[in-house]
């Protein structure tokens, strides 16, 4: 250890890459944390094709200055896989996260910062850290001792607290009718002037809880433009950090909005902060003075167009900060940034085009604190360019590139109230999720369960106020099956109702126009058309014979399970259920089947429901020699495949 300087490890995955290829990764820290705090990396993108190891800084830092929100920030360098002299590389990456950080950072006092570089060599694989001062790049200094957190979650969010400022702006621009040439640059210079009224001194930020649930949901705070302080530095926001004292005299601080009843394990269950600003364009006069107007007439024809920005930025802060440091040094910040980002992708086709440009907030498996991600409405989430900008997104975050995690549907929802955990609401009515959590084992001796991957809803003859009982049990079984789609965030569609299910055979050509608003029934091939024309889930279809041979797929079933996950239909005559899992002895062939009963018609009871037998398992044959599928009735089984998408 040198000069009693530690890094603090808080990131599960620090080596993104594979196969020991040599790679660039950005070590993302915060200034509320000891400068040597590793949260997070991001793997560099935007280099040469030739040498990894050369970034396109412009281009870098206009990626990361929208991806990463205000509170967090780039605070070193790794490289990977390169073999050599380990303070020759551990300069060059703090060479360019210094690089990185004059782009991004470029308003701040850095002279004081002291820059992390990583090596991670692929002969040895050992990962080493260094250090060096901005003010003194040459002198490296070898970091030996390296501390890593058990719960990182905990240090992050019981220390901190988040901000949320969303705000819909609608620009008018005037353009000339005649010429076009100058239309961009008025676009781009109407939104400059747009960026410089977030320091107005006329503008007022209204802060409040944004959990009504909470205990300190009815304090608020009111902050005018006047009482800001925008000259204070990065290195001066340390002071807030592990060490920090309450702030001095009658300041409130983030704490003010906090609540002690909750503790906070991530993103989603953190204290969050509204802040709405306003800003009173009126002006006052000592006298009384009659109406005017002005007349300007335009020195040529000229074209209205208006351009729709939707800003909302959320920012991360220690709960001892200030308020008015919160918004002055962090939401104002995030505002500007958000604005030109925007104004960047808008501005070239503002004439043409209407984009619907819009930032959603994330915090993936892996990744301990919130990111932003702008999408293009107007494309759809399956649109080329959305793909592969996912696909991009998943590479530098070093997320797996099977799983839709950076999708609409899986992005932040704040102010969650505890009392809606396990239950999910439709058209009024409380749909119960995962109805089979605590049933107890099913009686196999030494059988190997098998059972289904995440959360669905339980959907039932009689709910939403509908009577499909008698004919409705595959709708039911298909609308579970969806449920889980959309849980696990495959996709954002609301799950269909029996018309829409039927409209979609009758869109397809499977079934005639009359059979919408039927009672007819449908089964595992109508379920698998419908999956594939909603979801674009592609489905394998298994036929037995006989209620009795189930058993011998057992193995199959069991496999599905582990590797796919998702619920299965199981339809036979006039009957359709939902299978959840099963419990087989591959040795003795016994087994037992986890069944979520479609054909309930209560209420959405859930001690009623497992006593009742409606979800639970069911032995292929009891010990009164009972079977529980029909030996004289053939079998579908619907085994949904997990997309391989992001």
């Amino acid at each position: 250890m040198v000069n009693g300087k530690t890094i603090r490890v808080l990131s599960r995955n620090l080596i993104l890459t594979k196969n020991h290829d040599v790679s660039l990764q950005w070590l993302i820290g915060s200034p509320f944390f000891p400068q040597f705090t590793i949260i997070s990396t991001l793997r560099c993108l935007r280099s040469s094709p030739s040498d990894p190891l050369s970034p396109d800084f412009s281009k870098e830092a206009d990626d990361l200055r929208s991806l990463i929100i205000k509170g967090f920030h780039v605070i070193g360098a790794l490289i990977i896989g390169k073999n050599g002299d380990l303070v020759q590389i551990a300069k060059q990456a703090i060479n360019a996260a210094c690089k990185l950080r004059e782009i991004l950072y470029n308003g701040d006092d850095l002279r004081n910062f002291d820059v992390i570089g990583g090596v991670s060599g692929s002969s040895s694989g050992e990962l080493k850290f260094f250090c060096a001062n901005l003010g003194d790049l040459n002198n490296v200094e070898d970091v030996e001792s390296i501390l890593y957190e058990e719960k990182p979650e905990n240090y992050i969010w019981e220390k901190g607290c988040l901000l949320k400022c969303e705000l819909p702006i609608k620009l008018p621009v005037y353009v000339p009718a005649n010429n076009n040439s100058d239309a961009v640059g008025r676009c781009l210079n109407a939104t400059e002037e747009l960026a410089t009224l977030f320091r107005d001194p006329r503008l007022t930020f209204i802060l409040e809880v944004l959990d009504r649930s909470s205990d300190v949901s009815t304090r608020s705070v009111i902050i005018r433009g006047s009482e800001l302080d925008f000259q204070i530095d990065n290195s001066k926001m340390e002071l807030f950090g592990d060490t920090a004292k309450k702030s001095e005299g009658t300041s409130l601080c983030c704490s003010y909005f906090c609540s002690d009843s909750k503790p906070a394990v991530g993103a989603e269950s953190a204290d969050t902060i509204q802040v709405t600003p306003l800003i009173n364009k009126s002006r006052t006069s000592p006298e009384s003075a009659a109406p005017m107007a002005e007349y300007c007439p335009a020195p040529e024809e000229a074209l209205l167009r208006v351009v729709d920005y939707k800003l909302e930025v959320i920012c991360y802060a220690v709960k001892n900060l200030p308020l008015s440091h919160a918004v002055s040094k962090l939401l104002i910040p995030a505002l500007v940034d958000q604005l030109t980002t925007m104004k960047n992708i808008v501005a070239p086709s503002f004439l043409d085009q209407h984009p619907q440009l819009h930032p959603y907030h994330f915090c993936p498996p892996g990744i301990l604190h919130p990111i932003t991600v702008f999408y293009e409405l107007s494309y759809g989430e399956t649109e080329l360019k959305q793909v592969e900008a996912r696909r991009a997104l998943h590479l530098r975050l070093g997320l797996p590139s099977d799983r839709p995690l950076l999708r609409i549907a899986n992005a932040l929802r704040f102010a969650k109230s505890a009392a809606n955990e396990g239950v999910s609401a439709r058209k009024g009515y409380s749909l119960l999720k995962d109805v089979h959590a605590g049933i107890p084992s099913s009686g196999v001796s030494g059988g190997l369960v098998s059972l289904v991957q995440g959360s669905y809803e339980y959907h039932h003859y009689l709910q939403d106020g509908f009577d499909d009982s008698g004919w409705g049990c595959a709708y039911r079984s298909l609308q579970t099956i969806i449920s889980w789609f959309r849980l696990q965030h495959y996709t954002s569609i609301n799950v269909p109702t029996h018309r829409e299910i039927q409209e979609a055979l009758v869109e397809i050509g499977d079934k005639d126009p009359s059979f919408i608003g039927s009672r007819e029934w449908i089964g595992a091939i109508e379920l698998s058309f419908v999956l594939d024309k909603l979801l674009g889930a592609t489905c394998k279809v298994v036929n037995v014979r006989s209620g009795a041979e189930l058993p011998e797929k057992c193995r199959e079933l069991a496999l599905h399970f582990e590797n796919q996950g998702t619920p299965i239909m199981i339809g036979g005559g006039v009957l359709a259920y939902t299978l959840l899992g099963v419990d087989y002895n591959d040795a003795s062939g016994d087994c037992a089947f986890l069944i979520l009963d479609p054909h309930y018609t209560g209420s959405e009871d859930i001690k009623k429901i497992i006593n009742g037998g409606w979800c639970g398992w069911k032995k292929a044959v009891d010990s009164k020699g009972k079977s529980f599928f029909l030996a004289d009735r053939f079998y579908n089984l619907l085994l949904p495949q997990r997309p391989n998408m992001v």
